[in-house]
């Protein structure tokens, strides 16, 4: 293998990482790139490069999982719908699956809104807690 081989795959694991966006391919590069310039500096066998190549795309690999561990802890943000979650709001139409009605408000928005036991009636003006968001539908239960 030579200098030539190893600039070749730096610049299309490049590539790759561009074409891809997903950290797959960039300690490859990272280590080809490394093996490219101890092959420029140092008379190696092919074996030995290969070697070098596999260590260093291993080591780039290895350092950085924690950094990829916080930035995925980061990323996960509640949304609208999950922040509304045990939250209290208030019962603006009889919550009664027989009859089919039930209305709360929550932030001054109207939900449709349905019992958490389907046995239980819900009397107007009456406070509830969000337990789950279902699209448009809230699940309550009596405070």
């Amino acid at each position: 293998m030579s200098v030539l081989f190893w600039a070749i795959a730096v610049v299309a694991f490049v590539i790759a990482e561009i074409a891809t966006v997903q950290l797959v391919s960039i300690w490859f590069a990272a280590g080809a790139f490394i093996t490219l310039l101890l092959s420029y500096f140092y008379e190696l066998s092919a074996f030995e490069q290969l070697g070098i190549f596999i260590i260093s795309s291993s080591v780039f690999l290895l350092l950085s999982i924690p950094l990829i561990k916080k930035r995925r802890k980061k990323a996960a943000v509640a949304t609208n719908a999950e922040l509304d979650v045990g939250r209290h709001a208030t019962v603006i139409e009889e919550i009664n699956v027989d009859k089919g009605t039930g209305r709360v408000t929550l932030n001054g928005v109207n939900w449709s809104a349905v019992p958490e036991d389907e046995n239980t009636i819900i009397p107007e003006g009456a406070i509830v807690i969000v337990t789950k968001v279902m699209g448009a539908k809230l699940r309550v239960r009596p405070e």
